[in-house]
């Protein structure tokens, strides 16, 4: 069975959503998923004072988790158009991997949420995107199959490069049902990707 690891950072409980979409899509197209985070490197009480989500049930991840699977899908928020800082520290861990080919022809896919359309999505998403074509990686978008990320007629999340959802600019909103279906498209794409290149 192709195993997929769902890899997520998020502060508020926006990526936190989308991974659950992610690896729900996953599942349903007969991947085994593992959803796992990186680690927070905040101060637990400036974390509190700035209302971090701390609840979160995924277990934290280590780096050397990465080489157990044949699909590994990154989400983490927007930070002034780039990752944030606590999954770039736990992906730059990712040295030794690197050097000794461990992660070439798995696949890879990203996902992302910013504060509002033009806060920096596709940009986050390219980094991530970045980053897996460093390791080797074999990358999967988010295709037009998925006709969600098209219109204008309502906030939409989705970009060709990966499942995304907007926050607000106060983090109110939530992913909607659009941005989750979205999130599990791409999971299930992953998780059909990864299992006929292990044919």
């Amino acid at each position: 069975m192709t195993k997929v690891l769902v890899l997520y950072y998020s502060s508020y409980g926006h990526i936190q959503q989308m991974a659950q979409a992610v690896a729900k899509g996953a599942r349903e197209a007969g991947a085994e998923v593992d959803i796992k985070r990186a680690p927070e490197t905040v101060a637990e009480e400036v974390a509190r004072a700035s209302f971090y989500k701390l609840d979160q049930a995924a277990e934290i991840a280590r780096i050397d988790d990465l080489v157990a699977y044949d699909a590994i899908i990154i989400g983490t928020g927007t930070r002034f158009g780039r990752i944030s800082s606590q999954m770039a520290a736990f992906l730059d861990q990712a040295g030794r991997l690197w050097a000794t080919g461990a992660l070439i022809g798995k696949v890879g896919a990203a996902f992302t949420s910013a504060g509002s359309q033009h806060g920096g999505q596709e940009t986050t998403l390219f980094s991530l995107i970045t980053n897996m074509l460093h390791f080797g990686m074999t990358i999967v978008g988010l295709d037009y199959g998925f006709a969600g990320q098209m219109g204008d007629d309502t906030i939409r999340g989705g970009a060709p490069y990966g499942a995304t959802t907007l926050a607000g600019s106060t983090g109110a909103r939530q992913p909607d049902e659009n941005d989750l279906a979205g999130a599990a498209y791409l999971g299930a794409r992953v998780a059909r990707t990864a299992a006929k290149l292990r044919a």
